[in-house]
């Protein structure tokens, strides 16, 4: 784990031995991290896991060191081979000593499917994904993809998709759209009411927190269009977006929603979708921040 910090052996206030580490990010290198630490919580604060216990940081240099020995000197001279043979001509793909480089236009579909190949990581000081040579043959499956839509979200696509959109009745549909979101309002089915104050995942919005019920209740004909889901008596709900703090304490639904909350509108949100919405929240603090000190 090339770019990882030793682990951190520190005392927590009841006396409790933990241990900080922390790791480039990769999906599957975190869900690895999860399964062998189920207790680890991440910590906000010092961007790092925290795992608790006397033989901890034995058990993290163990784990260490299987998760160095995944990518081996070998696999990556065969990954360089391949690459060298067989090359992807991308402007969007480069390629230094460590690996390649991946530098795209930003969308939620570019980023999952970037994912999905083994040992990808976000490098935020460059602002490009690093994928080693390794991980050659799985890029290579993928990159169709990733090009098709790096190239989508071109600015200049982008420009002509709305263009072209002008006038027809999908864009006022997406006008519309926009205009209900900025009212921050969301149709609740009146029998089932979700808890206040605490974020929950929703078919119209993503993860939100509702903050009030107004009691007015939703005119079928007033909300049709917008949410095709809506059915039975329904009331008006404000929301807003958690915070990261919020989030961070949410803890996940035991599986997936069933179908009955789904059809309702809300349900407590599964890990997975905690933690996208936490890594949209700590880009949005950041920004923040950047924009407080500029």
């Amino acid at each position: 784990m090339a770019d990882d910090t030793e682990p951190e052996t520190m005392n927590s206030d009841d006396g409790d031995e933990r241990v900080a580490v922390s790791f480039p990010f990769d999906r599957m290198t975190v869900q690895r991290f999860r399964q062998e630490f189920p207790r680890a919580r991440w910590s906000d604060r010092r961007k790092a896991w925290i795992v608790p216990g006397k033989t901890a940081r034995r058990r993290l240099d163990r784990w260490k060191a299987r998760e160095d020995a995944r990518i081996d000197p070998f696999a990556q001279e065969k990954g360089r081979d391949a690459f060298a043979f067989e090359p992807i001509l991308s402007p969007y793909l480069s390629v230094d000593k460590d690996g390649f480089r991946i530098s795209t236009p930003y969308s939620r579909k570019l980023v999952e499917e970037i994912r999905q190949v083994p040992f990808a990581r976000w490098d935020g000081d460059l602002k490009v994904w690093r994928v080693p040579f390794a991980s050659y043959d799985e890029l290579f499956h993928h990159w169709q993809a990733i090009e098709a839509e790096a190239q989508r979200c071109e600015p200049e696509e982008r420009r002509k998709r709305a263009e072209a959109r002008k006038g027809t009745e999908d864009e006022r549909k997406a006008r519309r759209r926009s205009a209900e979101r900025r009212r921050r309002r969301i149709p609740l089915p009146a029998g089932d009411l979700p808890p206040l104050g605490r974020p929950v995942a929703t078919a119209a919005y993503g993860i939100i927190v509702v903050s009030d019920i107004t009691g007015e209740l939703v005119e079928d004909e007033e909300v049709a269009d917008l949410y095709p889901d809506f059915d039975g008596d329904q009331v008006w709900g404000l929301w807003r977006i958690p915070s990261l703090d919020e989030l961070l304490q949410t803890w996940p639904a035991k599986g997936a929603p069933e179908d009955d909350a789904r059809r309702r509108g809300w349900w407590i949100p599964t890990i997975e979708e905690l933690r996208d919405a936490r890594r949209s929240a700590r880009s949005r603090e950041r920004r923040t921040a950047q924009q407080a000190s500029a």
